[in-house]
């Protein structure tokens, strides 16, 4: 029985109607922008994106135009100085948007009295009014944001920040942080990587089913039925295209293998430098002599991955320019969409709605066989990411493969070698680091990554290898205490191969808050109630 969008179409309903769509930054400011964000006049490129006009975006640019004419005879050099760029666009702009606070009103010396009262200052409310302006997309409900410079939601944060709020009971904010991905995906048909205009051109991992999963887990079983049409209406955005895919294609996230198997790779639906990172793109492009466009192609489609960036995307893993995502099928996308599959299934038979139930209960068995067959190395005993035109895995060795734990992928014969991969070539004295690789990326080595620790712990759990289980999670508590001592922040990341060391890599500096820090953290205390810094020492 074949999967397609059109097949699932007809019970859709109807999308709300939302406002209009501000333009993108690059759109609106036009050469402001590009000025700008090309020439790096804030340390981060995200700064200007997300800064506040003070007037109307006509009035700025306008003005622009006019600082311009006043200095158009001047050769080769810049019309306008990078003193007088900044001066103006101070001048017309605000950073009250831009980062986020993430010390409590009063410290709190306990780790999670500290976790519990971040959740206030990472709370952030709906505004009645919106300002076409800005890029900030308005959601109807109260949302976490993860901290610092990552003033707004997160698609795949989302999902484990919301474990530490159910432990904090927090239940009010776990509802809302669901209903508001519920709306993006009636508003725009997917999560959008964040809520901000410039991210809406792709998604992150689809964690939603299990965001449904988690509220059901509290609020019983009918939860799922009532989100049952933005599950539905997600899975049609993954595979959108599908039907009309021949045997060796690809189209946006989904590709069509030459023996007919259907799987997922990440995507954006734009090939330019990304608004949030434009210096940063037009410098990995130009030091490449690949096509530009082919570049940042697969730059954005890394962003949406969530691992951005990763030598698992590299075919040089020492060189951004030869990042190559859209020719790799993901181990975790793949094993989030056999979930996705999954759950649609049970929730459609739970319903009696047997025809459907058989038609996602199909393509998850579809997707299982091709995970366990495709996806696996019988020779080097390995799971891996899906070279799809070379029909090989990658050789990247990183730690995505704690998905097919995590969600039951895996045999038990295989479960095996993924201990063994991840106790022996992973597993440091501050928890598992991302990959075997030391590159200038932040999601390689030495870093480790919170949402990686939970899935490979309550993974190793599910397959009964628990003192492995143990001593990542003793671990991994241990480098969180142990910087929480030493400089009262939980990170977003963690050099967990010297816990005295810093974070390396990655295209800005290492932010503290820290949103999905803060959940697992908060969850691994309800699992280990007696850790300390003191007993949780490798």
């Amino acid at each position: 029985m074949t999967m397609t969008a059109a097949a699932l179409t007809p019970s859709m309903p109807d999308t709300p109607e939302v406002a209009e769509l501000p333009p993108l930054p690059e759109h609106l400011w036009g050469r402001l922008f590009h000025d700008v964000q090309s020439r790096g006049l804030f340390d981060d490129s995200k700064t200007f994106v997300d800064m506040i006009p003070t007037k109307p975006a006509e009035e700025i640019t306008a003005d622009y135009t006019r600082l311009r004419e006043r200095y158009s005879d001047c050769g080769d050099a810049p019309c306008v100085s990078n003193k007088t760029l900044r001066e103006f666009v101070e001048a017309r702009f605000e950073r009250i948007e831009t980062q986020a606070n993430v010390e409590p009103p009063q410290r709190q010396d306990n780790i999670r009295d500290h976790i519990d009262a971040l959740w206030n200052v990472l709370t952030r409310q709906p505004r009645p009014r919106y300002n076409p302006s800005s890029s900030r997309l308005p959601l109807p409900h109260a949302y976490v944001v993860p901290g610092g410079r990552f003033n707004e939601i997160y698609y795949w944060d989302t999902y484990f920040t919301m474990l530490g709020l159910r432990q904090s009971g927090r239940i009010d904010l776990m509802r809302d942080m669901v209903n508001n991905a519920a709306f993006l995906i009636n508003a725009y048909g997917h999560v959008p990587n964040g809520n901000r205009t410039y991210y809406l051109s792709r998604s992150q991992p689809p964690f939603f089913c299990g965001m449904v999963g988690q509220l059901a887990q509290h609020d019983g079983e009918g939860v799922y039925e009532h989100y049952l049409p933005q599950m539905e209406r997600e899975y049609i955005y993954w595979m959108d295209g599908v039907e009309a895919l021949h045997h060796g294609e690809a189209y946006r996230r989904c590709v069509k293998l030459p023996e007919g198997t259907l799987l997922n790779r990440h995507w954006d639906d734009l090939n330019t430098p990304r608004e949030e990172s434009f210096r940063e793109d037009m410098d990995t492009a130009d030091r490449t002599s690949r096509d530009h466009i082919e570049v940042w192609r697969n730059l954005r489609a890394g962003a949406e991955s969530g691992w951005d960036f990763s030598s698992r995307w590299l075919s040089d893993p020492h060189d951004l320019g030869t990042i190559r995502t859209v020719d790799i099928l993901p181990l975790d996308l793949n094993c989030l969409l056999h979930n996705m599959e999954s759950v649609l299934a049970s929730t459609h038979r739970r319903l009696g709605h047997y025809q459907r139930a058989d038609l996602f209960q199909s393509a998850a068995n579809s997707r299982l066989d091709a995970l366990r067959r495709l996806f696996w190395s019988e020779e080097e005993k390995r799971f891996g990411d899906y070279l799809w035109h070379a029909n090989a895995l990658t050789d990247s060795i990183n730690a995505s493969i704690v998905f097919t734990l995590y969600f039951g992928i895996a045999t038990e014969e295989q479960a095996a070698h993924v201990a063994n991969t991840l106790e022996y070539q992973l597993l440091q004295p501050g928890g598992l680091m991302t990959s075997t690789i030391d590159t200038v990326q932040q999601w390689d080595a030495p870093n480790g990554w919170a949402p990686l620790q939970w899935m490979a712990i309550k993974g190793l759990k599910r397959y009964g290898h628990d003192r492995l289980a143990d001593t990542i999670a003793k671990r991994w508590m241990h480098n969180n205490f142990y910087r929480f001592e030493k400089d009262h922040k939980l990170l977003e990341k963690y050099n967990v191969m010297d816990i005295d060391g810093a974070p390396d890599g990655g295209e800005y500096p290492s932010q503290d808050g820290f949103g999905w820090t803060n959940g697992v953290l908060r969850a691994l205390l309800a699992i280990y109630p007696e850790a300390t810094l003191q007993n949780t020492a490798p």
